[in-house]
C-alpha cells in the first residue's frame, strides 16, 4: 500500500516567498542545524524541554515502559554511545552507556521486546547522509533496565541490508503487537523497509521494501496500542493505520507539528492520546501534539477508521505540503545554479 498522503484540502498557504525561502533553507540545511525557527504558537503545548547542555542533537525519542513519565533519547553522531533517560521536567534522571557500540549516525530509536519479551530500547545507526555510501547499517537493542541509575548496558548488534541497495535513513519503528522492526528512508522515492519476523546477530538482516514513504521522513513510531503509527518530515507528519499484516498501510489523517529548529524526532505519548515531537539542538523543547479525535485509540475503533484530509494552520506545518515544497525548491536551487554557471561562462 502506498504512504503517500492524499491532496490536502483547506489548508491555509503560506505567502509564496516566505514558502520558498523556507524550503530551500529546509533542503539545504537540515543537516547542519540552521533552520530558522518562529516563536511556537500560544497553543502549542510543551511537555519539557531537554536542559542536559550534552544533549545538542536529539535525533529519537521512546517512552519507557518500565518508568512511569520517564522519556529516553539520544545524540545524533559522532559522540559516545549513550542514552539519555529524561525525566517529566526534562532533566536527565541516568545515563545508559552501550560499551562497544558504534555511534557513527544513531538517528532514530523504538521501545521493543528483548528475546525474552522484556520491555527493551533499540537504537539505529542507519544515517547515511552520502545516500548509499555504507553497505550495512546497524540497530543496538540493550533491556531496559528495572531500576533507573546511570551505568554501562551489553547491547546486542544486528547488521541490516536493504534488498534494493544502500540508502539514508532516519526513521525506525517496532510494531508492539509483534515486535517486528520497519525502517522508512529519507529522500525522493522513500519507502518503508520491513524486517524479518526473528533478527539474527550473526551475518545479516534483508530489509524488504512493503510501502512507499514520505520524502524527508526524519522519524515515526508505532501507537502503544499498535493500530496506528506516525511518520514525520520537516514539514510535519501523518497518521496511518496498520494493516493485518503489522504494516503502515492506509493515510488516515495529517497532524501539523510546532515549526522547529530541526525536527527530527517523533512518538506516541504513554497513553497515545498525543504525539510527542522533538528536535535537535541544545535546550530544545519536547511539544506534547494532541491526536485528532479520529486516530484517538478505542477499543471499538478499526485501526482503518479515519478520514483523509486535514490542513496546517497557525504556524504548523503538514506533511502533505513536502512534495510540493522539494519540487519548488529543487527549483529555485536550479534557477541559482544556471545562473552561476552562466556568469563563470
Amino acid at each position: 500500500m502506498s504512504l503517500r498522503p492524499p491532496p490536502r484540502r483547506g489548508a491555509r498557504r503560506a505567502p509564496p516567498a516566505a514558502a520558498l525561502t523556507f524550503l530551500a533553507a529546509a533542503l539545504a540545511l537540515p543537516a547542519a542545524g540552521l533552520l530558522w525557527a518562529p516563536p511556537a504558537a500560544a497553543e502549542d503545548k510543551v511537555a519539557f524541554r531537554i536542559s542536559d547542555s550534552r544533549i545538542t542533537e536529539s535525533s529519537g525519542l521512546g517512552v519507557s515502559r518500565r518508568h512511569k513519565g520517564v522519556v529516553y533519547t539520544h545524540n545524533d553522531s559522532g559522540g559516545v554511545a549513550q542514552i539519555f533517560a529524561l525525566g517529566p521536567d526534562g532533566k536527565t534522571r541516568a545515563v545508559l552507556t552501550l560499551p562497544g557500540a558504534g555511534a557513527r549516525d544513531w538517528e532514530a530509536m523504538a521501545m521493543g521486546e528483548d528475546e525474552r519479551g522484556r520491555p527493551a530500547i533499540y537504537v539505529a545507526d542507519i544515517g547515511d547522509n552520502l545516500g548509499g555510501a555504507w553497505p550495512y547499517v546497524t540497530v543496538y537493542r540493550v533491556t531496559e533496565p528495572a531500576e533507573l541509575r546511570t551505568r554501562s548496558l551489553d547491547a546486542t548488534r544486528f547488521r541490516f541490508k536493504y534488498e534494493d541497495g544502500p540508502r539514508n535513513a532516519e526513521t525506525m519503528m517496532i510494531n508492539p503487537r509483534t515486535n517486528r522492526l520497519y525502517v522508512a528512508s529519507k529522500l525522493f522515492g522513500g519507502a518503508v523497509y520491513e524486517a524479518p519476523a526473528k533478527l539474527r546477530t550473526g551475518g545479516f538482516n534483508k530489509l524488504r521494501k512493503v510501502a512507499d514513504a514520505p520524502s524527508m521522513a526524519t522519524d515515526g513510531a508505532f501507537s502503544p496500542d499498535g493500530r496506528t503509527c506516525v511518520i514525520r518530515t520537516y514539514f510535519g507528519s501523518r497518521v496511518y493505520a496498520v494493516d493485518a499484516q503489522g504494516r503502515p498501510g492506509k493515510s488516515l489523517e495529517s497532524v501539523g507539528l510546532p515549526v522547529q529548529k530541526q525536527g527530527e524526532s517523533i512518538t506516541y505519548s504513554a497513553d497515545g492520546r498525543s504525539l510527542l515531537a522533538g528536535s535537535e539542538g541544545s535546550s530544545q523543547p519536547v511539544y506534547e501534539v494532541p491526536l485528532p479525535e479520529e486516530v484517538l485509540p478505542s477499543p471499538s475503533a478499526s485501526p482503518a477508521a479515519g478520514r483523509d484530509g486535514g490542513g496546517a494552520e497557525d504556524g504548523r506545518r503538514d506533511s502533505t505540503s513536502a512534495s510540493l515544497g522539494l519540487v519548488l525548491a529543487l527549483g529555485v536551487a536550479a534557477v541559482i545554479g544556471y545562473g552561476l554557471v552562466r556568469r563563470r561562462s
